[in-house]
């Protein structure tokens, strides 16, 4: 097996990332503190050709030296917009047709495992504060809570490690139902 080089990868430039077709879903940091984290959402967000992210509060917005280092020009390629209040942009995103999922642990949640999703609706996930999670205002304003489910000692897993999982779980299921 021979490792492929990034040439032989055909990945899109920045002009054709913003003409391709977007997966329709969002992601709103609500109050994300690591500038790394954002960054490591803003790469996340360009693998899996996500339509926005919404830069909630306190959360940092590019240019920055520290979001830049682990996005590697996916500041340039994602669009992004800084919003100040989160629960405003939900109750935005809900009149626009979107469906509200918050990242959290939270009574009734749904399990990822078992988040089933339609294939005709647009999505808007919610990654909250590394220590204080999704406020809950912003989970009272929300549609469902999914949670990743975890088996080990520790209560969470980092905001960007939590993005890349659900994302990548969310954007599966809508490609095997196009299929």
């Amino acid at each position: 097996m021979r490792k492929l080089k990034n040439e032989e990868l055909n990945r899109l430039d920045i002009e054709a990332f913003k003409e391709a077709d977007k997966s329709p879903i969002v992601i709103i940091l609500d109050n994300i503190r690591s500038l790394n984290n954002i960054g490591s959402v803003f790469r996340t967000s360009d693998a899996f050709l996500i339509e926005k992210i919404y830069l909630c509060g306190i959360t940092a917005q590019p240019p920055h030296k520290d979001i830049r280092k682990t996005a590697l020009g996916a500041t340039e390629s994602v669009t992004w917009e800084h919003k100040e209040s989160t629960v405003d942009l939900v109750k935005s995103l809900t009149a626009d047709g979107y469906t509200i999922l918050a990242i959290e642990q939270a009574e009734n949640a749904i399990m990822l495992n078992e988040l089933e999703i339609e294939p005709a609706k647009k999505y808007a996930l919610v990654f909250g504060n590394e220590v204080k999670g999704v406020s809950q205002e912003v989970v009272d304003a929300s549609h469902s809570v999914i949670e990743i489910p975890q088996y080990g000692t520790k209560h969470s897993l980092n905001i960007s490690v939590s993005a890349g999982v659900v994302v990548w779980n969310l954007w599966s299921k809508m490609n095997a139902l196009k299929a």
